[in-house]
């Protein structure tokens, strides 16, 4: 009568083990899923991480201006 192989058994604990990162994945999606259904919508249509930017060139910060004349008017 021949034994079951050690191999065997660690293939089958493998395959468990695969599947419950499976069933632990697709949980974790449903809740993030769940969480950004129930977030509070932005106010305005303005994205909060652009906010107060302007399309172009943007003005330097005053220490980095090299032109002390510009400041004198």
């Amino acid at each position: 009568m021949a034994q079951r192989s050690k191999a065997t058994f660690q293939k089958r604990e493998r395959e468990k083990e695969k599947q419950q990162k499976q069933r632990d994945k697709e949980e974790r999606r449903v809740e993030a899923k769940k969480v950004k259904s129930e977030r509070l919508p932005i106010e305005g249509n303005e994205d909060p991480d652009i906010a107060g930017i302007k399309p172009g060139p943007q003005p330097l910060p005053e220490q980095w201006d090299w032109n002390p004349r510009r400041n004198e008017k």
